[in-house]
Parts: C-alpha cells; sequence; structure tokens
C-alpha cells in the first residue's frame, strides 16, 4: 500500500475517533440523566404497584374488568417500546428478536401491535402485522401524557374484550454495562404479574437495592366505594406501570450507545495505531531502498 493511502486512512480513522468520542461524551450526559429518572422513580412505582397488590384480595378487585382473565387468548396487543435511532449495539435486535419470539405462539391475525418507536414499527410493518398505533420516540424526555394516552387506549380496548391480553416488550435496566430484553404482561391484572413487575424495579446493587417484595395484606376497608376507588385506581396504576417501563427502556438506550460509541472509540484509536505502525514500516522500507539505489549508483560511476 502507498505511503499516500496509509496517510489518508490514518486521517481518516482520526476523524472517526473524533466523532465518537463526541458522541460518548453526550450519550453519557443523557445516560445519566434518564438513569436518575428511572431509579428515581422506582420507590414512587414500587409504592403505588404495592398499594394494588395489597388490595389483590379484594373480590371487587378481582372482579374488575381489568382483572378479569379470559379463558383463551383469541385477540393480543404487543405492546414494543424501541428507539428510533441505532448506533446502540444490540439494543434494539434483542428486543425484536424477543418480541418475534412471544408473537410466534399467536397466529398473525391475533397480534395487534403498538409500536413505540422506530425500529419496532419497521419490523412488524415489514412482516405483515396489524399497527394499531405507532409512537415516535425521538426525544430524550418522555412525555408522560402519551403514556396517559396509550394506557387509556389499551385498558378501553380490554374492557371493551378488543384484546384478552396485553403484552409489553421493553429493555429493562439493570446497569451501564447491562439491559434485559423484557416481556411482560400488562392486562389482564395479577398478583404474579404485580409482584413480577416490583422485583424488576430493585437493582441488585445500590442504594435502591433495599426494595423489598409486596407484602401481602389479608383485606383492607375501602372507602368512600370499592367500586368507586377502583374505577379510578385500577387505570392509574396501569398507566404508572407503563409510564415505568418506558424510562427502564429509556436508561437502558442511552446506556448502550455510550458503551458503543466507547468501543468505537477504542477500535478506532487501535486501528490508527496499526496504520501509523504500519506506515513507519512502509516509509522505512522506502528509505532504505532509496539509500540502496544511491549507494548502487555511486559504486556504479567508481568502476
Amino acid at each position: 500500500m502507498a505511503l499516500k493511502d496509509i496517510k489518508g486512512k490514518i486521517a481518516a480513522t482520526n476523524r472517526m475517533h473524533k466523532v465518537t468520542r463526541a458522541m460518548e461524551a453526550v450519550s453519557a450526559v443523557k445516560m445519566r440523566k434518564t438513569q436518575l429518572a428511572a431509579l428515581s422513580g422506582r420507590p414512587y412505582a414500587r409504592a403505588a404497584l404495592q398499594i394494588l397488590a395489597r388490595l389483590s384480595s379484594s373480590n371487587e378487585l378481582l372482579r374488575h374488568p381489568l382483572s378479569r382473565t379470559h379463558t383463551s387468548v383469541r385477540k393480543v396487543a404487543l405492546v414494543v417500546i424501541t428507539s428510533d435511532r441505532g448506533l446502540a449495539g444490540a439494543l434494539n435486535s434483542g428486543l425484536i428478536k424477543l418480541a418475534s419470539e412471544t408473537v410466534r405462539t399467536y397466529p398473525q391475525n391475533a397480534v395487534a401491535v403498538y409500536a413505540y418507536g422506530k425500529k419496532g414499527y419497521e419490523y412488524f410493518m415489514r412482516r405483515g402485522y396489524e399497527i394499531v398505533r405507532s409512537f415516535e420516540n425521538k426525544t430524550d424526555d418522555v412525555d408522560r401524557a402519551v403514556m396517559d394516552e396509550l394506557s387509556l387506549e389499551l385498558t378501553e380496548a380490554f374492557i371493551a374484550e378488543r384484546f384478552d391480553e396485553v403484552l409489553v416488550v421493553y429493555n429493562n435496566f439493570r446497569s451501564t454495562f447491562e439491559h434485559v430484553p423484557t416481556v411482560r404482561r400488562l392486562l389482564p391484572l395479577s398478583i404474579d404479574v404485580l409482584q413480577q413487575l416490583v422485583q424488576d424495579i430493585a437493582p441488585e446493587h445500590g442504594k435502591f437495592s433495599q426494595l423489598h417484595g409486596v407484602d401481602a395484606v389479608p383485606a383492607y376497608t375501602i372507602e368512600p366505594a370499592e367500586e368507586e376507588v377502583f374505577g379510578i385506581l385500577v387505570p392509574r396504576l396501569t398507566s404508572v406501570a407503563l409510564y415505568h417501563m418506558l424510562l427502564e427502556s429509556k436508561a437502558a438506550e442511552h446506556s448502550a450507545r455510550m458503551v458503543a460509541m466507547k468501543n468505537a472509540s477504542d477500535k478506532s484509536k487501535e486501528v490508527a495505531a496499526d496504520l501509523t505502525h504500519e506506515y513507519n514500516k512502509v516509509r522505512q522500507a522506502a528509505i532504505t531502498r532509496e539509500v540502496s539505489e544511491i549507494v548502487g549508483g555511486r559504486e556504479a560511476l567508481a568502476v
């Protein structure tokens, strides 16, 4: 390879290194912000879910339309939370793979997709699935109004029996270097589902790791009336659970992008070092060849 070509590659690699370093820094700032939002919201989400879990022994809650379990699942709503942008490693591919495996057990016409994010929307659209609603996921902030709107639409469709089950696939944030694609049943509500959601909320390490499971309580006396309280409480807590899943997905997205950009920066630095070493070798070989030609020419003239 010519010296000029190697020098051009080194310059291009160094420019790429600067870009990836800048993207890594930006992602790190966003990651800290979204991680704080997700971690700070965990105690609130856990407390909200505990309220519902502690009331799970109430007959009125068991009779609530959002807790009604169907004997057979004829129609399922799948909420897929992905990102709109790439450069985040295997963040979206791993989640989409899990979502695809989840709906594989159902006929295609029995699955209705709610896509929050461009990547999930494009995947299921290309495969002919019914896309009921799609939402952009470009902003770094989580729009609570959108989650309330989606939650209201899902709960109304479930009560109207247009869906027998509502599943959510999202990235559960564990740490900066670990996020787990997760599928959870949002509706119908049950104590098992709530227990699992609370367990997902508690991290293994850090100050929020002291969160414990749901403590079961035999019964509560509810005023003014169980029907009135549950009519407001249950849909609200469903929205809280969905909103928390989106917070977790946001934290996982920025963490994955920061790690991916860091890996790209390290690799570009390594490639630049290898190219510099090759450049020095080729340059030294060229100098040695030129010196040999000069010495050979001088000896020829001396004869």
